[in-house]
């Protein structure tokens, strides 16, 4: 500290100076970053609430992260590149990077933990091994944690409780972290239609299941690309075209429904889907070798090769959907797409799977070293300007206001090759603050005339899917689904295998197997595979929890005043 001290001024002056500084420096030095060098769970001390030490060093703490290998060399890797540089910058806790292979992050995570090297924070997206890990007492609940040393956090619980409701595991206590999305809801799958040949054929927008089949018929007998072949396909069965037929049943993981105040395997829904497909399939209106395409990449050149009316396609409403759009254009110029609700059946009318308000993506370990550092890393990972920087990149180098009055790429190759591959980053990083500017649709150009069209159907596609009066397919969301022990959890596994693959046996079976012999032995084989025990325990879990479960319906509620 610099001190002047002017002539003449009495001795003792001196002194009271020097003694009021050496004070204000023994403060300045006892501050810390908001973190602490060690902290405890605080059911290991007594059920006292966690008290503070401070360091003036910051604190080091563990987190995993995704690799998938698509860092260029020269932005460096996983662990280390410019975006785990300047949160180390900016963070008030250093952060250390654990690599976990993004297809295989529950062996990784596994050998960590038997070996006891797992990091404090775990980045994972799937809540099932959330789950396996509370089980196993491998996570520290942070109530506590949060109450004393959260702001953003706890300002974002306060102000969702839906969020700390999915977070919540059956003993009441807080466990995941998770994430806000722009908006309440978006699309996601979605069913998009070849709306000239709807023209063409002079038929409408298809509104029943009879009506949808209808369609689908004319789409692979009335040439409608005009070629004077036959040699078109009314839908895709493959991949997400399949699961969406499903959903226009209300069929659908994870494969039960409530019903009558039950939770009940929809085994009618499941054999009315089934039925509709084979049907299809008898009728010859659908690609033959639909099981070999497992992907739906066959189906996806089928459509943008102009010989499919109708298709199931993932990420719909997103980058991918845009990309599929684009090679049908390039291909045939005059194509038009239109995305549809789906139709109405005998079960009621619903919609193909949604992104919903909010979803939890970590979860700590309970032998973190320091939890309080770890809590004032999740608040830094909170704010919206850390969101922002992770998102965009920085202001003036990747992005800029667009002339929506939302962000947009200032050049976007450089924003791929700079930024894009730090999405794993924030993963806790809530976007609500970006509001509608957060959809993928504010980042489409109405002056492009390609982008433009695309925009309205994703316009129909929201329209169609977010909306209560046509509910996703599922009831229950998959951050409150039951933990499962090991003997139920192989039975799930085991019998939902042994079911697909006799439906898919009775799709391509003719007269041969029919769908009710097929239902009898769907039935058969699940009971075989224990089936009847997770029958029991998710009926009896229901009954017991079914004022602490988050609904799909509740999704709908979030946002709105």
């Amino acid at each position: 500290m610099n001190m002047q001290m002017g002539f003449g001024r009495k001795r003792w002056s001196v002194l009271v100076i020097l003694v009021l500084s050496l004070m204000l420096l023994l403060a300045a030095c006892s501050k810390s970053d908001g973190t602490k060098e060690s902290g405890q769970d605080p059911a290991q001390t007594d059920g006292k609430k966690p008290e503070s030490t401070k360091s003036a060093k910051k604190s080091e703490i563990t987190i995993s992260i995704y690799d998938r290998g698509n860092i260029p060399p020269e932005e460096g890797n996983a662990t280390k590149n410019r975006w785990v540089d300047w949160i180390n910058e900016n963070s008030p806790v250093k952060v250390k990077l654990v690599p976990v292979p993004r297809w295989e992050s529950r062996e990784k995570f596994n050998a960590l933990f038997a070996s006891g090297e797992a990091p404090d924070l775990i980045f994972e997206w799937s809540t099932i091994y959330h789950d396996q890990l509370y089980e196993q007492k491998q996570l520290l609940p942070l109530d506590d944690w949060i109450e004393k040393y959260s702001t953003e956090y706890k300002a974002l619980l306060n102000e969702y409780p839906l969020l700390r409701q999915m977070g919540t595991k059956s003993d009441g206590k807080l466990y995941g972290i998770g994430k806000m999305y722009a908006t309440p809801l978006d699309t996601n799958q979605a069913l998009y239609v070849r709306a000239d040949w709807l023209e063409k054929l002079k038929l409408d927008v298809p509104k029943t299941t009879d009506e949808l089949y209808a369609v689908i018929k004319a789409f692979a007998e009335q040439d409608p690309d005009g070629n004077n072949k036959k040699d078109t396909f009314g839908v895709n069965l493959s991949f997400v075209g399949g699961y969406i037929l499903d959903n226009v049943f209300g069929a659908g993981p994870p494969g039960w429904i409530i019903q009558d105040g039950q939770y009940v395997k929809n085994w009618e829904r499941e054999t009315a889907a089934a039925s509709f497909k084979k049907r299809l399939y008898d009728d010859r209106f659908v690609d033959k070798d639909f099981l070999t395409d497992q992907n739906g990449e066959k189906a996806q050149q089928d459509f943008v090769n102009g010989k499919l009316g109708i298709f199931g396609v993932n990420f719909g409403s997103g980058e991918l959907g845009f990309t599929v759009f684009e090679a049908l254009k390039k291909n045939n110029p005059d194509a038009r797409v239109i995305a549809i609700p789906l139709p109405k059946s005998e079960f009621g009318q619903f919609s193909p799977s949604i992104t919903g308000p909010m979803s939890i993506t970590a979860v700590v370990n309970a032998k973190a070293k320091d939890p309080e550092a770890v809590v004032h890393f999740i608040d830094f990972m909170a704010k919206e300007s850390t969101s922002k920087t992770l998102k965009y990149g920085l202001e003036g180098v990747h992005y800029q206001d667009g002339p929506n009055g939302c962000t947009q790429a200032i050049d976007p190759e450089k924003y791929q090759k700079e930024v894009s591959y730090a999405l794993d980053l924030r993963m806790i990083s809530s976007e609500i603050f970006e509001g509608t500017c957060g959809q993928y649709i504010s980042q489409l150009n109405p002056e492009k005339p390609l982008e433009k069209e695309f925009t309205e159907v994703l316009k129909q596609a929201q329209q169609a899917y977010l909306t209560p009066e046509r509910p996703v397919f599922f009831d229950i969301t998959n951050e409150s689904m039951p933990v499962l022990d090991q003997s139920l959890q192989l039975s799930f596994t085991n019998g939902l295998e042994t079911i697909g693959g006799i439906w898919s046996k009775a799709i391509v079976g003719g007269t041969g197997y029919p769908i009710d012999k097929a239902a009898e032995d769907a039935k058969a084989a699940w009971q075989k595979a224990g089936g009847k025990a997770l029958d029991d325990f998710y009926g009896k879990w229901f009954a017991e929890n079914k004022d602490k479960i988050v609904y799909s319906k509740d999704w709908y509620k979030v946002g709105s005043k």
